[in-house]
């Protein structure tokens, strides 16, 4: 079985991960040290960054994933900086900023940065679409979740096997896994 790293420090990324890759044969541990991060308007080189940064630090194949809630009447604010926005504001304060707006489309986008060590990074984007709720529901998964709504019911509210076939981080997972195939049959 293959093995790669998986660097967050938050256990509902690495549970996510850890429970749509379970199915194929490739062993994911995580590691929670982390990496520095860019500042940059696009997660694109944020998580290529990141993946090169710890794989060339720990000498073995390494995944990161750098995630964001984009807010078209917000100009996709918070975007890339959606955790510390959500750290210090909380969805509370973002639905506070969407009182009165008519239009609420939203998407969710994950990146998946990874990397082998002493070569060049690969980015897997995965984008589900779907408006900002007008308010927090469902318990389940973690983040923007209870707000963010996807063919009407939010993540929150999805359970985790549900939210899983369909969320952003699924779709940048099974970008990742096609290519990752194709490289395991040309070996």
């Amino acid at each position: 079985m293959h093995k790669v790293v998986f660097v967050t420090g938050n256990k509902g990324k690495f549970a996510e991960v850890r429970d749509i890759l379970k199915t194929f044969e490739l062993e994911v541990v995580q590691d929670k040290n982390g990496y520095p991060e860019l500042q940059e308007d696009d997660l694109e080189p944020i998580a290529a960054y990141g993946a090169q940064y710890v794989a060339n630090k720990m000498n073995m194949p390494v995944m990161v994933d750098d995630s964001g809630i984009f807010i078209k009447v917000l100009n996709g604010f918070p975007g890339p900086y959606s955790r510390f926005v959500e750290d210090r504001l909380g969805n509370p304060k973002v639905l506070k900023l969407m009182e009165g707006e008519t239009d609420r489309t939203a998407y969710f986008k994950t990146v998946i940065g990874y990397c082998e060590p002493g070569k060049e990074p690969l980015v897997f984007p995965g984008v589900v679409e779907g408006e900002i709720a007008y308010e927090e529901r469902g318990t389940g998964g973690f983040g923007y979740d209870p707000i963010f709504e996807y063919q009407g019911i939010t993540f929150g509210e999805l359970g985790d096997v549900e939210k899983n076939k369909v969320s952003h981080r699924r779709r940048a997972i099974d970008s990742f896994l096609e290519w990752y195939k194709g490289k395991l049959e040309k070996t």
